[in-house]
């Protein structure tokens, strides 16, 4: 198969995963989507000169073998003897002087989590709300912005809930992410690699340091894992648990695990704010407190607060033709 035979195939499978979810409570079989044809298309798909992981191989030195590299992955991956390895850890500047650590998965790696994480979009594109923009194809932080301004223009907004949580990446708990792919997905092989990545553990020289917790750093599996946890975690309580118990108008937008609630009445805010506490404690998550606060907000309040969100600052003042980020 060429290129173009390769996508063609993919985009196929992509579309019956889609069309599954669509249709049924859980989606079997997807397994049988991590085939030649998938992994070929992730290897090409791989920019040539990616840092390497733990295993030191490239692009191009796997590729040299590319078929016999691929049949002898797909029968380790048969036979369960396929176990990811260690994500490398390194360091890279930031712009403030700091250090930010960057971890980089094995090749291998790189390419059955690619895969992975497609067939985990194509399950959970179905099944996300329209709240959610991060991390999902056509959707940016634009969105978000035109989303907020729009909730200010057309409704009673006179407080935002602003809402940080502490190192979410860091602090996935696996027990309750498995659930939840659990709920949506009816193959158990499938969420048996997705356990194998999450405890695969991070060199940082030469120590290993196990896993227990958070998303694979690095790893190309992780948006979309990070989006399954939050969308059960967020999305679905706030949209079918408190907004219809709020008697005036609210509005949740979240960006990754970056998020915000709009609301017409104080304390309403007041009382989701102290729910949230309890919501992120029963999924051992926290708020940061220091960036969690209620501001006065809307074209009704006059008020001179702002926010950032995004890397967008809200308007300081509230006047209507002012609402613009």
């Amino acid at each position: 198969m060429n290129t173009r035979e390769v996508n063609k195939f993919m985009a196929n499978g992509i579309e019956e995963i889609r069309r599954q979810s669509r249709t049924y409570a859980r989606v079997e079989n997807l397994m049988s989507n991590v085939n030649r044809e998938s992994l070929i298309a992730m290897h090409l798909k791989q920019p040539a000169n990616k840092a390497k992981g733990v295993d030191r191989v490239s692009k191009a030195e796997y590729g040299e073998n590319l078929e016999e590299n691929i049949s002898n992955l797909l029968e380790r991956m048969k036979k369960f003897s396929y176990r990811p390895l260690p994500v490398r850890r390194t360091y890279i500047p930031k712009t403030n002087g700091k250090m930010r650590p960057l971890g980089i998965p094995s090749y291998e790696d790189r390419l059955v989590q690619g895969v992975m994480a497609d067939i985990l979009n194509a399950v959970y594109e179905e099944r996300f709300l329209d709240c959610s923009h991060g991390f999902r194809a056509g959707r940016s932080a634009h969105d978000v912005v035109k989303t907020i301004n729009n909730a200010v223009m057309r409704n009673k907004v006179n407080y935002v809930l602003e809402a940080d949580i502490k190192g979410f990446f860091d602090n996935v708990n696996h027990e309750w992410l498995i659930k939840f792919l659990e709920h949506d997905i009816a193959d158990k092989n499938f969420i048996r690699y997705v356990k194998r990545f999450l405890i695969a553990g991070v060199m940082e020289g030469t120590e290993i340091m196990d896993s227990d917790k958070g998303t694979p750093q690095g790893g190309l599996i992780s948006p979309v894992l990070a989006n399954v946890y939050l969308h059960y975690v967020l999305d679905l309580w706030f949209e079918k648990a408190v907004k219809p118990r709020l008697r005036g108008y609210s509005c949740f937008v979240r960006y990754a695990d970056d998020f915000l609630i709009l609301f017409e009445n104080k304390d309403e805010a007041e009382s989701v704010m102290e729910a949230l506490r309890v919501r992120m404690e029963r999924f051992s998550l926290e708020l940061a407190e220091e960036k969690t606060k209620i501001l006065p907000f809307g074209r009704f309040k006059g008020t001179k607060e702002s926010f950032d969100f995004l890397g967008f600052t809200s308007p300081t003042e509230r006047r209507a033709k002012d609402i613009t980020w």
